[in-house]
């Protein structure tokens, strides 16, 4: 499958249920990995390889076929997206940012009401939320990577 489509099929995955702002959170994440010009991304992106960073060990869980070593059915390879996940991958593959969420390194579902502070390895502190994603800014931790 082509970028276009693998990018189409993670946004999908990952907040398909998430209406479309969800959605445009998650692109715009990915996006902003592979553009980003220091740190972890900048060296996994090649200079703005969307696929590169999709395909990085560990990111995504969508990306995974099995998960604590159990099949994991929602993952990129189940999914047929519709045209509303390829716009969306459009949109953000031309320049498009979700406000709000324009700088976000980080995204997860907490399954909880409030969204704690620091990305988990304090690599990235809150900064939105958009529907059950938390979205999340580079600390200099980040920067250090």
């Amino acid at each position: 499958m082509d970028t276009r489509e693998l990018f189409a099929r993670l946004i999908q995955c990952e907040a398909g249920g998430e209406g479309t702002d969800g959605m445009m959170g998650v692109a715009t994440v990915v996006m902003n990995r592979a553009t980003i010009n220091y740190g972890e991304f900048a060296r996994i992106n090649g200079g703005g390889d969307i696929r590169s960073v999709i395909e990085q060990p560990g990111q995504f869980t969508c990306m995974k076929t099995s998960v604590g070593g159990v099949y994991n059915p929602q993952n990129v390879y189940n999914m047929i997206p519709l045209e509303e996940h390829y716009a969306i991958a459009d949109w953000a593959i031309a320049g498009g940012r979700l406000a709000g969420v324009d700088h976000s390194l980080f995204f997860h579902n907490p399954y909880s009401s409030i969204c704690p502070i620091y990305f988990p390895t304090r690599v990235g502190v809150i900064h939105n939320r958009v529907g059950d994603h938390c979205f999340y800014i580079p600390t200099s931790y980040y920067a250090a990577t």
